[in-house]
């Protein structure tokens, strides 16, 4: 019989715990305020995750990863029709593309950033299917519960803070013109450099996360740290969020009227700015 509930009523992390403390086998559908999930478990370790909006076709993991490009991907899709992951990492493998510690790696890399997404959804409903485990044909891991649960709750917590600092995901942010940070102590992650590389009035810090593949949980924390270090100010005042995002600046003083059926790209800005210049040679130093 399936366990069925709120999760107003019974959260991620009491659910978690109850299924690693009883060694439950079977799958966990969680239907939340805005998405739905599914975590499937072989005897209260987790294997599996699937997210709605996700694609966790292997090839577009090891895309979202730098190993594949779009291209990749692609020829992929054509050349191996209605092949597994299964099939398409053994091909991998034995091809000498990719070793397999590596891409189990990956795949625990890809679950794991799911799973800690669910731990900040307290509305919805959940129902556990006992011996059901939907991952034919999938690549799955093993990850204790316990370790789970405690990383969980530790982004939990950090979450809560980011967005009593960082509310609304759908302001815009520009380069400070004087930043108080000294560049010398600026020692920026490739994430970071990503998330600067699109920073421009015209796109929200939503769109850039979106772009980037990157969580709200990353986005807020590369965020803040930049607000903190002064390198970027928010924009109080950006474009109406349904104005899709020019792929391009205008090649004169007038501004191109955007095509209403565009599909809305992400645009990097002009590197113009003296801060910008004086961090690509900070790097180039490095």
């Amino acid at each position: 019989m399936a366990l069925k509930g709120k999760l107003e009523d019974f959260g991620i992390t009491q659910l978690l715990n109850l299924i690693n403390l009883a060694r439950k086998t079977g799958t966990l559908y969680i239907a939340g305020s805005e998405k739905e999930a599914y975590l499937c478990f072989r005897e209260g370790r987790l294997i599996y995750v699937s997210m709605a909006g996700v694609d966790d076709y292997l090839p577009v993991i090891l895309q979202r990863a730098g190993i594949f490009t779009e291209d990749h991907v692609r020829m992929i899709r054509k050349n191996m029709p209605g092949k597994t992951d299964q099939d398409i990492a053994r091909v991998l493998i034995t091809s000498g593309h990719l070793k397999q510690q590596g891409l189990l790696r990956l795949v625990r890399e890809h679950i794991l950033g799911l799973v800690f997404q669910v731990f900040s959804w307290n509305q919805g409903a959940f129902r556990f299917e006992p011996s059901e485990l939907p991952v034919q044909g999938r690549i799955t891991a093993s990850i204790a519960l316990e370790n789970v649960i405690m990383e969980g709750s530790r982004r939990l917590k950090e979450w809560e803070l980011l967005s009593d600092e960082l509310p609304d995901l759908g302001i815009a942010l520009k380069f400070a013109e004087r930043p108080t940070t000294p560049l010398r102590d600026i020692n920026l992650s490739v994430e970071e450099w990503r998330v600067i590389s699109f920073i421009n009035p015209r796109n929200t810090i939503r769109q850039i996360a979106n772009y980037n593949n990157m969580d709200e949980l990353q986005i807020r924390k590369i965020v803040y740290s930049l607000l903190q270090a002064s390198l970027v100010e928010i924009v109080r005042s950006p474009r109406p969020l349904s104005a899709p995002v020019e792929t391009q600046a205008p090649a004169s003083d007038q501004v191109a009227k955007p095509d209403p059926q565009a599909e809305p790209q992400m645009r990097r800005p002009a590197v113009k700015r003296g801060i910008i210049q004086r961090l690509i040679r900070r790097i180039r130093e490095l």
